[in-house]
């Protein structure tokens, strides 16, 4: 990388302020993938990229009363069988990613595994996620925990709400990519 300034890009004295912090943060303009020359919103384009087998997983969790985790357990939640419906959940924001994060591509998902863990005061969610294509999966893995979280949240609230109706001991934490790999085909 040059620190010489793009032959088109505007003098530093005549950027914006958000011009300037995101060339002073990342570099030239040339160097940020997801804008055009002229600071447009764009899709990388991954056309000329050689298809890889990837998969990515994510993995959060949901803080919640001991009783409800309990109920969770004895199927006593009222509005059906909560895990079943968050892994629908969690497995359909996977396949609608592209949808909802505007700069992801549609990419074709060959499997989906989630992975449920009761604990005292949670319930911890797996997503693993698998492709192969020309760009990786752990934004559609985080959207499958964050989305089987909130089905979670959903199916609990009722015996979650304290007597003001809020959720003082609920809450969506620690969500994260733990690995992604990729291996060419």
């Amino acid at each position: 990388m040059s620190d010489q300034p793009h032959p088109t890009s505007t003098p530093p004295s005549e950027q914006s302020g958000a011009e300037s912090r995101s060339e002073s943060e990342s570099g030239d303009a040339d160097d940020l993938t997801h804008t055009t020359d002229s600071g447009d919103v764009q899709m990388v384009d991954v056309g000329d990229k050689p298809d890889s087998e990837r998969r990515a997983v994510a993995a959060g969790e949901i803080r919640l009363q001991p009783s409800t985790v309990e109920a969770i357990r004895e199927d006593q939640i009222g509005k059906g069988d909560v895990l079943a419906t968050a892994r629908v959940g969690a497995i359909q924001a996977v396949k609608h990613t592209w949808e909802t994060i505007p700069m992801c591509h549609q990419i074709p998902i060959t499997n989906v595994d989630t992975d449920f863990s009761l604990e005292e005061d949670r319930v911890a969610l797996e997503v693993a996620v698998e492709t192969t294509g020309k760009t990786g999966c752990e934004m559609e893995a985080l959207e499958g925990v964050t989305t089987g979280l909130n089905v979670v949240w959903d199916m609990v609230k009722a015996v979650e709400k304290d007597a003001d109706g809020q959720y003082p001991e609920t809450g969506i934490e620690n969500v994260r990519v733990r690995s992604k790999e990729k291996r060419r085909t």
